[in-house]
């Protein structure tokens, strides 16, 4: 896994004898992250850095095997970066032998490794250039550590020392934002046209509804007209079986009078 992180800065004295087992001495080297190695660690580093603590001995061989370029009098240069597969180191040395050194996540800007490695440079010759000739392997390590400790802490946040990494981030930064707005706003659209769906369906059914409502009172009225017809023609038939055999006694009636009429003068 890789990640912008400082993992470690450290402090070699190159001699002239390059190339040879005592041409790179380590004087010094400050762990930053050890909690950061300890629980996500080493298992996975790649064959530069075989884990943990063994810092040092990697930095020292790659120096040995490419040591820094050319620097001139006085300044730190010469830098170069070799990697890993989950680290990178940075390094630069001066015209007298002195080489600092940082190791990092590949993700971290090698700009901003070289920012502070020329940065701590300045402090570090002045306060720690007398001993530095004469010093054995890891003998600065107390002395070192205010110095480098300050600065591992300074750069270890790309984006409180670095304009373009702090505008990578606000840019990463608004990407994510306009991510999270275009997903809730094609969210929105998808309850819209669930909504405008759904609203659409109503509409159907009440469409259907309304045709239903106008179809049943149609047929309620057929109903009732049938009914009304139903019940006239009783009434009527009622009518004429009660009227009936009362006009038709009448007509009798009439009929036997006017007879008798005829027969008595």
């Amino acid at each position: 896994m890789t990640d912008n992180k400082i993992r470690c800065a450290l402090v070699f004295r190159i001699d002239a004898a390059v190339g040879s087992t005592s041409g790179v001495t380590l004087l010094a080297k400050y762990d930053f992250s050890s909690d950061y190695e300890a629980h996500s660690g080493a298992a996975t580093e790649g064959t530069l850095y075989a884990g943990r603590g063994n810092y040092g001995e990697a930095v020292s061989m790659v120096i040995k095997n490419d040591p820094p370029g050319v620097a001139e009098v006085g300044k730190v240069g010469g830098f170069k970066v070799v990697q890993s597969d989950a680290h990178q180191v940075v390094y630069g040395g001066d015209s007298d032998g002195l080489c600092l050194a940082v190791v990092t996540g590949l993700r971290y800007p090698s700009r901003v490794a070289t920012q502070m490695l020329t940065e701590c440079y300045g402090e570090y010759s002045t306060k720690m250039g007398d001993e530095i000739k004469d010093a054995a392997t890891n003998s600065l390590n107390r002395k070192s550590k205010p110095i480098l400790t300050k600065f591992c802490k300074k750069y270890d946040d790309v984006n409180n020392v670095d304009k373009a990494s702090a505008l990578i981030g606000k840019v990463d930064g608004v990407k994510v934002q306009m991510q999270d707005n275009i997903a809730t706003m094609l969210q929105n659209m998808e309850q819209r046209e669930a909504i405008s769906d759904q609203a659409s369906q109503l509409n159907e059914q009440a469409s259907v509804f309304k045709k239903q409502s106008t179809d049943l009172k149609r047929q309620m009225k057929c109903k009732n007209l049938k009914m009304t017809i139903i019940v006239a023609v009783l009434v009527l038939g009622i009518l004429l079986v009660i009227l009936l055999p009362l006009i038709s006694k009448a007509k009798k009636a009439s009929s036997d009078a006017e007879n008798d009429d005829g027969t008595n003068p």
